[in-house]
């Protein structure tokens, strides 16, 4: 049986090897990729920002959502507000992004203070510096932003869905940004405890549907466990699910793929071998797959070479110790904060 402590490292790690998997790879089309790689595609790490296993913006951002969330569990039991902890959380990452750390254990590890192709909506809403929430939109973008980020929402216990939503609808306003997210929250959790893959993507469609607005992300999670009965769908017919830019389309070939993985390492490379968004498909895919099979179930070679490797199973054990054992935050990695203005 999968330990816990492993599921969790798992799901941070998974999304992190998925992630690096796709980043030499993220902006080429699969004719492209093939030229480069061979017509198997990427088999393994390609070099990406001067290195092998290099992360991006989507395991950056999910860091930061971990130490949001374990930053506020510093709070009094009655002021938390993890989704305000969420964004403060983001603005840090923010700093990162231009060389402008501005303290802390997490934003001081050298390798997270690289720019690492940060998607546009994510910088537009952080610079505008007005948090959105699910009934106050602050745009209308559905990009997959929201989702690739959220997976520690599944790993904080209370109401994942509901928490992803949130920490999603900081900066994408669309339903399909923060809903999908909410899914991958909702599955993430269901997996630490041991259902299985396809148990949890039909619970995260029961939930979709009592949502308003939830017609675009049922639809692409139906689709993605429809086509898993019939098989893995080939890199050149997995198109059909979309090609990953918006959330609900990445959430679906990152689904699938974990669906019809025969492995850790078959599901990841076969989420980022396509014509859209290479690394986030990949690190969702990662995600599922982490949570479901533990990170003994990851290649020990991609993980010897994947970027911050230490740091990320630290987050994932400082998660399981606070929301799985009921301890308290390190207060060195995560200091209580003070001061700071709670959004509305």
């Amino acid at each position: 049986m999968t330990a816990l402590r492993d599921r969790y490292r798992g799901c941070l790690l998974g999304g992190a090897v998925g992630d690096a998997l796709g980043a030499g790879i993220e902006f080429l089309s699969l004719a492209e990729i093939r030229r480069r790689c061979g017509q198997a595609g990427v088999t393994g790490y390609v070099p990406a920002y001067g290195r092998a296993g290099a992360i991006t913006d989507d395991t950056q951002m999910t860091l930061f959502t971990a130490e949001g969330l374990l930053c506020d569990q510093q709070r009094p039991v009655c002021s938390r507000d993890p989704a305000a902890a969420i964004w403060r959380a983001y603005q840090r990452w923010l700093n990162t992004q231009y060389g402008e750390p501005v303290g802390g254990w997490l934003s001081n590890q050298e390798f997270l203070q690289h720019g690492r192709a940060p998607g546009m909506t994510c910088l537009g809403a952080l610079h505008a510096g007005h948090p959105g929430t699910v009934s106050q939109p602050v745009n209308n973008s559905k990009g997959c932003g929201g989702v690739m980020r959220v997976a520690p929402a599944g790993l904080a216990g209370g109401d994942p869905f509901s928490l992803a939503c949130q920490a999603a609808a900081l900066t994408h306003g669309h339903a399909s940004g923060y809903l999908a997210a909410g899914a991958l929250a909702l599955m993430v959790s269901e997996l630490t405890r041991g259902r299985d893959l396809r148990a949890t993507a039909a619970a995260a469609i029961n939930r979709l549907k009592q949502a308003n607005g939830s017609d675009e992300v049922t639809a692409a999670l139906t689709a993605a466990m429809r086509a898993a009965e019939i098989g893995p769908l080939s890199a050149d017919a997995i198109g059909i699910l979309g090609q990953g830019w918006t959330a609900e389309e990445a959430l679906a070939i990152a689904t699938h793929c974990a669906l019809t993985a025969d492995s850790f390492r078959s599901g990841v490379l076969h989420a980022v071998n396509h014509d859209g968004d290479s690394d986030s498909t990949g690190a969702i895919c990662g995600n599922l797959l982490g949570a479901a099979l533990g990170a003994h179930a990851i290649d020990g070679y991609l993980l010897a070479q994947l970027e911050g490797c230490d740091v990320i199973t630290q987050v994932a054990d400082d998660l399981h110790d606070v929301f799985a054992d009921g301890q308290s935050p390190d207060r060195l990695r995560y200091p209580a904060e003070k001061g700071e203005q709670d959004h509305a």
